[in-house]
């Protein structure tokens, strides 16, 4: 038991602190932002030279990061609401749907329509979902028949949220880290995507689970 309160208090004590690195770094970045635009505005010559889009593409960078540290700081924070869940997740999938028309994947669905109301934060499960669906997309070589299947059912005395692609899965030495803060497999991610999922999931009292899938590909499961 004072083993838990400690590690309580430390992640609070860890989450003010991030919350207040990413406050104070935020305000000079904007200004660094905005010397920038009105240095290309001026001298439109600037956007000509290779150094220009380094520095620009690390500010990109930057910005995505202070904005990824701070949805993760707040994604245990929760308000939930009575949702029917297949409705729920077609609402989330159509919002996909042109980027993986776009991208030559089929999508399925087997939502069950005899699953319970449950309650979820709709706004940060909605984060999840797309976090996880950009994560199987992105899996899937340009090359392959891409496909992502997306199941709701029972499981036991829980609802399961199934999202599985057929893409180059992932490495066993991986698995056990991939939903670590900053730990990434991709050259220009931040490596809290999969950490901010976990927190949601986490935050709703539930887990996550991957599975390797038979014919190449992974499966994320959500379990509520």
């Amino acid at each position: 038991m004072q083993e838990s309160a400690e590690t309580e208090q430390l992640k609070n004590e860890f989450q003010l602190s991030l919350s207040k690195f990413s406050h104070e770094i935020r305000n000079p970045l904007t200004l660094i932002s905005s010397s920038l635009q009105m240095m290309a505005a001026e001298h439109p010559e600037v956007e000509n030279f290779r150094q220009w889009d380094d520095i620009t593409n690390n500010m990109e960078y930057i910005c995505e990061l202070i904005d990824d540290l701070s949805v993760y700081n707040n994604a245990d924070t929760i308000t939930v609401k009575e949702t029917d869940l297949p409705e729920y997740i077609n609402s989330v999938l159509s919002s996909v749907r042109p980027t993986l028309d776009y991208l030559g994947i089929t999508l399925k669905t087997d939502l069950s329509a005899s699953l319970p109301p449950v309650m979820l934060d709709q706004v940060k499960m909605r984060q999840a979902l797309l976090n996880l669906l950009q994560n199987a997309w992105e899996s899937i070589p340009v090359q392959r028949r891409g496909e992502i299947r997306v199941r709701a059912f029972s499981q036991g005395g829980s609802i399961c949220i199934s999202i599985e692609d057929n893409g180059s899965g992932i490495p066993a030495e991986q698995k056990s880290d991939i939903f670590q803060p900053f730990y990434s497999t991709k050259p220009s991610g931040t490596g809290l995507g999969l950490a901010v999922v976990s927190q949601i999931i986490r935050a709703h009292h539930g887990s996550i689970r991957i599975f390797d899938l038979p014919e190449r590909g992974t499966a994320f499961q959500i379990l509520l």
